[in-house]
């Protein structure tokens, strides 16, 4: 079973003449899992608190997982202490200006996993980055501190973004036409792309990797079918594929949601790759 408690709250603070703003938000959860027939059951407990501090065109934002450090599961766990910082931000504006610093390293605190779980790159992570955000005509120039620039614009309902970068430029676009949604990434050479439309109330989605989610239901009862497609070995990685992964097998989960009049919500999720079955229980506010 699994609980979602969502906290929300804004203090306004004065100093002088300028005006602060803190907004605190936070989850917490507990599920179980039978895990089919891949592993024992188990219960895991999330609990995540994101504090954000705005003064004028500043912003800090700082997240934690502040209930150990684990999802419950022996392989993964980060910095398995009472508090951890999972995220620290800095921001400001200056007119078309944009400054942003990064000061967490995540690669301090990170467990690499090559199965889809948390990955990133060695070194230190901190960095600040300086942006230019300039307007032309009906499209908008950006520039940062790594020499990327980046062009986007919608044309005749067509949102089109394009990064220039050394060697592995970045191409995306999206399009809502005859009430289908379409999305096209080129990254360095690869395509991906997505199609999504509403049929007989039934929303459906196909991506280039062949996987079909489909959901249909009323508002506050609903049914997801999700279809993940075979997923290759990749040794080696490349400026499309990021990282390493390991092979998996095809999979299908189908996840049955249902909204209480008390505000909670029950959902089930059965998962074809391990056949197991996931209750839930969750309440946001």
């Amino acid at each position: 079973m699994k609980k979602l408690i969502a906290l929300f709250a804004t203090t306004a603070v004065a100093s002088g003449s300028a005006m602060g703003a803190i907004a605190l938000s936070g989850a917490a959860s507990i599920s179980y899992d039978d895990n089919g027939s891949s592993a024992a059951s188990v219960t895991k407990y999330d609990a995540d608190l994101t504090i954000v501090g705005t003064a004028g065109t500043t912003t800090y934002t700082t997240s934690m997982d502040i209930d150990g450090g684990t999802d419950g599961s022996a392989s993964t766990t980060i910095n398995n202490t009472d508090v951890n910082v999972t995220a620290a931000t800095l921001a400001t504006t200056i007119g078309p200006v944009t400054i942003s610093a990064d000061m967490y390293d995540e690669n301090d605190a990170a467990t690499v996993s090559s199965t889809g779980g948390l990955i990133t790159d060695s070194g230190d992570n901190r960095s600040i980055s300086i942006s230019l955000d300039a307007p032309i005509g009906d499209a908008t120039i950006g520039l940062d501190d790594s020499g990327d620039v980046t062009v986007t614009g919608t044309f005749s309902g067509v949102t089109v973004s394009h990064t220039m970068q050394d060697g592995t430029d970045t191409t995306s676009g999206s399009a809502s036409i005859a009430g289908m949604d379409i999305t096209l990434t080129n990254d360095a050479g690869a395509t991906e792309w997505t199609l999504g439309t509403t049929v007989a109330g039934t929303a459906v989605t196909l991506g280039s990797d062949k996987a079909v989610t489909a959901t249909f239901g009323v508002t506050g009862n609903t049914v997801v079918v999700s279809h993940t497609a075979e997923r290759a070995a990749v040794t080696t990685a490349t400026s499309s594929t990021k990282h390493t992964t390991a092979q998996k097998n095809a999979y299908t989960t189908v996840a049955v949601s249902r909204d209480l009049t008390s505000g909670a919500t029950l959902s089930a999720t059965y998962n074809t790759f391990d056949d197991s079955l996931t209750l839930k229980a969750a309440v946001a506010f």
